[in-house]
Parts: C-alpha cells; structure tokens; sequence
C-alpha cells in the first residue's frame, strides 16, 4: 500500500516541478520584454499554458517569481562558477577570466529577465554560507597560481573580483549590443592585468 502511495506521488511532484519551471520560465520572458512593472500574473499565466487560478496555486503574486527567479539565477551562477574551479588545472590568468565574463554573459542570456531584476526591490539576498563557498573556492584556486598567498588574502582577492565583475552589470543592462561587446572586453583587460599582478 505505502509502495502504491510512493508511486502516485512521484508524477505529482513531478508535474510540479515541471509547472514551477514553466511559470518561471514564461515570467522571464514576459518581465525581460514588458518590464516588471507592466509585467502582469495573468500573462504569465497565459505564457506558461495554464490559468490564473492554477498559477497562484505555486506563486501568490509575481514578486514571488521573480524572487525565484533571482534565487535560481545566483544558484546557475554559483555552479557555473564552481564547475570551473574544479575543472582541472589551472588555466592561464586571462583564460581564466575569459571563461569567467564568458560564463556569467552566457547566464545573463539564459536568464532574459535576470538584468532586470537586479533593480528591482524584492529584498533578496544572497545565502550568506553559499556565497562565502564560492569565495574560498576561488582563494583556493588562486592560491594554486601563487603559493605565497595566505588564506585570507587569496579569499579578499575573490572578494574583490567578483564584485568587479558585478559592477558591469548595470553597465551592460542599459548598453546597446555593440556596446556591450567593448563593455566586457574592458572589463576582461582590467581583471586580467590586476589579477596578473596579485598573483602572477
């Protein structure tokens, strides 16, 4: 009886997961072309395939989704991020820093509505213990590059970057395309030749 339980359960969540991921899905779409602001629960909904009614069932209004959104953005972020790290040996130091912009401007196109989001107030913040992970991994990876690196200045050194990296998004989100290709080529000759000094 419990196995036959278990087994009807599973489709349920199932189903679930699959309705949250096109609610989320579709509120990107439809935030990244309106806006937040114009941004309505109703399209979302229409978006998505499914009625008003059964949406609110997953999310109360759409600063919840968008609260995903966010949520599930810095998640993507951390993992591309640490696959990196641990892909092996040491690349060199603008090879590095090419894959990093590479990884966080591919993100920022799998998640249309993630620029936007960033100013809107939905009193997100990160989690404290993931963000702290992600840092000392990159204390540790840079001290592979250079050895005579104690630990708390390997971790302020990801500190800094992560946040130089950060600084180029409001920079991006209201640049022009073109723009926005000469934006990131800033940024990379920038982190390249300050890191090359902090650990070359």
């Amino acid at each position: 009886m419990a196995d036959s339980a278990v087994a009807r359960r599973v489709p349920r969540q199932e189903r679930s997961a699959r309705t949250v991921d096109a609610l989320l899905e579709a509120a990107g779409n439809v935030i990244a072309e309106r806006g937040f602001e114009a941004a309505t629960m109703t399209q979302i909904a229409q978006l998505a395939g499914m009625s008003i009614g059964a949406s609110y069932q997953y999310f109360p209004n759409k600063e919840a989704l968008a609260f995903e959104l966010r949520r599930r953005c810095g998640d993507e972020m951390d993992a591309r991020f640490s696959a990196l790290i641990e892909a092996g040996e040491p690349v060199p130091l603008p090879d590095l820093v090419e894959r990093l912009f590479d990884l966080m401007i591919g993100l920022m196109e799998a998640y249309p509505a993630y620029l936007t989001l960033l100013s809107v107030p939905l009193g997100f913040r990160r989690d404290v213990a993931a963000r702290n992970r992600l840092r000392r991994r990159f204390a540790v990876l840079f001290q592979r590059y250079n050895a005579s690196l104690d630990a708390d200045e390997a971790y302020r050194i990801a500190e800094v970057m992560l946040q130089v990296m950060k600084s180029l998004n409001p920079l991006y989100a209201v640049a022009k395309p073109k723009e926005r290709k000469l934006l990131v080529a800033e940024y990379k000759g920038v982190l390249s030749a300050w890191l090359a000094g902090r650990l070359g």
